[in-house]
């Protein structure tokens, strides 16, 4: 039987993935102040009304009010099912989906694995500037044209030649020595004894999206095998999701809109180091969706450089069958061959940035790689080499969304295969519609507004903002307002942030999946109650301060009501006292 997924896990995952960048992998998006806007999939309309909230991690249509998280989305676009939903954007970041473990020891696990990495990471680097034994390192990148400076700023290091370096500085307890494990940085044997993962290695860290060290790459100093060595996969590193030097690239690759994708480290340090800042590089796997998604969260253009040779060529034509899928207009591809003898490292080397970048300029834009590579396989004086073309074609083409990209193609396709292009017209078939009954109904244009309350602005407050929470003081005692609709609830979502900080909108509505609350807290999490964003902390707690005086007056009228009946007992007295003298103020 299937586990429940810890809802600790979903706020980590809701937390790594960007709304913008699944729902922009489906539903074209266009920028719109601090939001982004689209014509809403869920119902037909000319002008878009759907829009997609980065800070809060949240959706919503004012046409037809479908409105939820990433996983929402999925669920009500895709039609999956929650878990399935969940599964693919765990797939999207590299997650591992967890089950039934408890909240506190999942979050915690995580944390002390980026905590243990901080302290290798740093153990490393000292290694390279101290160890007796680090000659070899230093001379290996002054070798390769590595500068000092270049090392410091992407964090080279050094792991010393021996089995129990790391274990010895960082593994003095066997909890410490089980979460290095855990980190992949050591390895147990069948004794249950330990040795380091790195010995005698060049270290490359890498960074995570927020920028933090989550695994590391080690160049063999050696004629040990292999050559490149990577951390493993761990709960806080996923080769298929992670990109060495992205974190430090992104800023060069949004500003020239371009990503450079190699297949080394000392490549993409190279690079740098002669001025090509936009260069990023896979952890010696194949470059994945997510991948992909990321890099064209920052760019328009991606440059895949490979060598010339019949593996780098394999390795090209992999990486086209993965983006496309991802193409839409808008989004270019390009594939760079280079010469013999070559990698990025030597020809940055030979030629400088200048000659670099000229070739990247001149680099093979995907429809014209695609097309020629399938046509090299087949005689295209022949009629069958021709309807071979096509056939082997249609599925490749297919995986493009719909757009001009595809049509463009579908007519040079059909100029190669001599045929008309009418003849071509079921590989460019849309898909299907949604069926009538899976979209949303608009709603009725007379609907009446939500009424305002004391209640609901501050539980919409709350939802939009959760940050809030942590100025709402005691709201405990406001459940005393029994004849107030949604105190408790009011006081339930207060609480649930407090115990679990830095929940995005998205998060904090999913903790209220499948509750008897869910329904009305997802009209309140999109209700625009026109409160300015510059004066929410102010209206909110004027809102809970209005609430308080019903308190209080509550109070004061059940022990004014008490005192007809009969005297009251001191304590009463005073308190009635304090009561009657806060209404005066």
């Amino acid at each position: 039987m299937v586990g429940k997924i810890p809802q600790v896990f979903i706020d980590e995952l809701l937390a790594r993935i960007d709304i913008v960048e699944v729902i922009d992998g489906r539903l074209p998006l266009k920028k719109a102040g601090k939001e982004y806007k689209a014509c809403c999939p869920f119902h037909e309309e000319r002008t878009p009304s759907f829009t997609v909230s980065p800070d809060k991690q949240f959706y919503h249509c004012f046409g037809c009010g479908a409105h939820g998280t990433a996983i929402g989305f999925l669920m009500d676009h895709e039609h999956m099912e929650f878990r399935e939903a969940v599964e693919n954007l765990a797939l999207r970041t590299g997650l591992e989906i967890p089950t039934d473990a408890p909240e506190p020891e999942v979050k915690q696990k995580s944390v002390d694995l980026l905590t243990i990495v901080a302290e290798a990471d740093q153990y490393f680097r000292y290694q390279l500037r101290k160890h007796p034994h680090s000659d070899s390192a230093i001379h290996y990148l002054k070798a390769r044209g590595v500068s000092g400076e270049i090392a410091a700023e992407f964090g080279l290091g050094y792991a010393p030649e021996g089995w129990h370096n790391l274990m010895h500085a960082l593994g003095s307890e066997e909890n410490r020595r089980r979460l290095l494990a855990a980190a992949g940085l050591l390895i147990k044997k069948d004794d249950g004894s330990f040795y380091d993962r790195f010995r005698n290695r060049i270290i490359f860290p890498i960074h995570d999206s927020r920028g933090r060290v989550a695994g590391f790459g080690g160049r063999v100093l050696g004629d040990d095998e292999p050559k490149y060595l990577n951390s493993p996969e761990t709960p806080i590193f996923h080769k298929g999701a992670e990109l060495y030097g992205l974190f430090k690239a992104r800023g060069a690759v949004k500003e020239q809109q371009l990503a450079v994708v190699v297949e080394g480290y000392m490549d993409v340090v190279s690079l740098a180091q002669f001025g090509v800042h936009n260069a990023v590089a896979t952890l010696g796997t194949a470059t994945t969706r997510a991948h992909l998604e990321r890099l064209f969260r920052y760019c328009s253009e991606v440059i895949f450089c490979f060598d010339g040779d019949r593996a780098g060529r394999d390795a090209a034509w992999r990486a086209l069958e993965t983006t496309l899928a991802v193409l839409r207009d808008g989004r270019q591809v390009g594939f760079l061959f280079l010469p013999e003898g070559h990698d990025p490292d030597s020809l940055v080397r030979a030629e400088g940035e200048a000659g670099f970048n000229e070739r990247l300029r001149g680099a093979t834009p995907l429809p014209d790689y695609l097309l020629r590579h399938l046509s090299d396989q087949v005689d295209l004086t022949r009629l069958d080499g021709r309807a071979r073309l096509v056939e082997r074609a249609k599925p490749l083409i297919n995986q493009i969304p719909p757009g001009a990209l595809r049509e463009l193609l579908l007519d040079r396709l059909a100029e190669l295969a001599r045929m008309q292009r009418p003849a071509l017209a079921d590989l460019a078939a849309d898909p299907a519609p949604l069926p009538a009954n899976a979209r949303r109904q608009a709603a009725p244009a007379n609907q009446p507004p939500m009424r305002k309350s004391l209640v609901r602005v501050a539980l919409a407050l709350l939802l939009q903002h959760p940050r809030l929470a942590r100025i709402a003081g005691d709201v405990d005692a406001l459940r005393a307002l029994e004849s107030v609709p949604g105190i408790d609830l009011l006081a339930q979502v207060v609480h649930t942030v407090t115990e679990h900080p830095g929940l995005s909108t998205a998060a904090l509505m999913e903790r209220f999946r499948g509750t008897a609350h869910a329904v009305h807290l997802e009209k309140l999490s999109v209700w625009d109650h026109m409160i300015p964003e510059d004066h929410v902390e102010t209206e909110f707690r004027a809102t809970l301060g209005r609430l308080q005086a019903q308190l209080q007056n509550q109070q004061t009228q059940v022990l004014l009501e008490k005192s007809r009946n009969g005297p009251l007992s001191d304590q009463e007295k005073a308190e009635l006292r304090e009561l009657l003298a806060r209404g005066r103020t």
